[in-house]
């Protein structure tokens, strides 16, 4: 499954109760920067926001988002706030589609275990192109 996610500066919540309404869709996932592994250390306000929120719709329509985090120096640009991410439904096909996408590209975060459990990486293609790949734990 090809999902879109989309990253904003620190207005996700808003954002996805327009997109929920807007195409009559269902949160099936919710997390907030308080509930991950460093999130007793954050300030208040930063607890609050949206570490990761996945929104289902009628006709196939999938959504998933978060609020903006600084991984690796990559500063906030509306318009380039998206990205693709890919569902495989294991770690070898994850870690081929991985290979296979990020050759010529930045390896951003490398295919490791992630602090929601599954197994995670993310690059940006030759192209420019940022991609995620999420392999649901079992």
């Amino acid at each position: 499954m090809l999902v879109a996610y989309i990253t904003f500066n620190g207005n996700t919540e808003e954002a996805f109760n327009f997109y929920k309404t807007a195409l009559e869709g269902e949160f099936v996932n919710v997390q907030r920067m308080g509930d991950g592994p460093q999130g007793a250390q954050l300030p208040d306000a930063e607890k609050k926001k949206i570490m990761h929120i996945s929104l289902e719709a009628p006709h196939g329509v999938r959504l998933m988002g978060s609020d903006y985090m600084d991984f690796g120096g990559m500063p906030f640009q509306p318009g380039n706030n998206f990205s693709l991410s890919l569902h495989p439904d294991n770690e070898a096909l994850a870690d081929k589609l991985f290979a296979n996408l990020s050759a010529g590209g930045t390896i951003t975060m490398p295919m490791a275990k992630a602090p929601w459990g599954d197994y995670f990486g993310m690059f940006h293609d030759k192209f420019g192109m940022l991609w995620m790949i999420n392999c649901p734990a079992k």
